[in-house]
């Protein structure tokens, strides 16, 4: 569907190395006009860690081997990896949506309403905590626990890219050899940690759909 009258433009790129898809959402973003299309791109990433722009390497305490990419967009240290659902957000905000157009704190708030309303779908809940951008459990054993991490690049212009990542079905070992998002001790969980045993690509589709209809014109 064309994203100036409706939908984002839905993108399937597989398994895919990050600096692929880091600049690829670059070059996108740079040769952008007012006629192209939003778009999303679902990717899922072999193991890496990624720091924005204000990260401390500090937190990243031991990368066993891990590569370690430094990039363009907010916040600290994250880890992707195999069985996580990423969804990258090549958006222009200053595009008109339902007669107004969407502000950077509003677009950030509907990416992580699409995370709580797709883990509701599962019956899990999740919540936002102030001051700590992406989504944690609300309640039981693992309260507190992350389980989706959010980082964007809004350039001036207003056009966005990097986004959002949903731990499925993953070894999160890895989150142990970092301060995840800059928190020492922080506890990262999964979906099937909690219970809930689908397919990567049934949850793909399922965040996708729900940032759809939050972000449609």
């Amino acid at each position: 569907m064309d994203s100036l009258t409706g939908s984002p433009v839905v993108l399937h790129r597989g398994r895919e190395p990050y600096q692929i898809s880091f600049d690829a959402m670059r070059a996108y973003t740079g040769a952008r006009t007012a006629d192209s299309a939003d778009q999303l791109w679902i990717v899922e990433h072999p193991p890496v860690y990624t720091l924005g722009l204000a990260a401390d390497p500090a937190h990243v305490l031991d990368a066993h081997g891990i590569p370690v990419v430094q990039t363009d967009r907010g916040g600290e240290v994250t880890f992707h990896g195999p069985g996580q659902a990423v969804v990258y957000l090549l958006m222009d905000l200053r595009r008109k949506r339902q007669d107004a157009r969407m502000y950077a704190r509003e677009f950030v708030w509907n990416i992580e309403q699409a995370v709580i309303e797709t883990l509701t779908a599962y019956n899990l809940g999740g919540e936002r905590k102030p001051g700590a951008p992406g989504i944690y459990i609300a309640d039981g054993a693992w309260k507190g626990a992350k389980i989706a991490a959010l980082g964007l690049k809004i350039r001036a212009n207003g056009c966005t890219y990097h986004g959002v990542s949903l731990n499925v079905a993953m070894d999160l070992a890895p989150f142990g050899w970092i301060n995840p998002c800059g928190y020492a001790g922080l506890a990262t969980v999964d979906m099937k940690t909690l219970g809930v045993n689908v397919p990567l690509a049934e949850v793909q589709h399922a965040l996708a759909c729900q940032l759809i209809d939050r972000l449609k014109g």
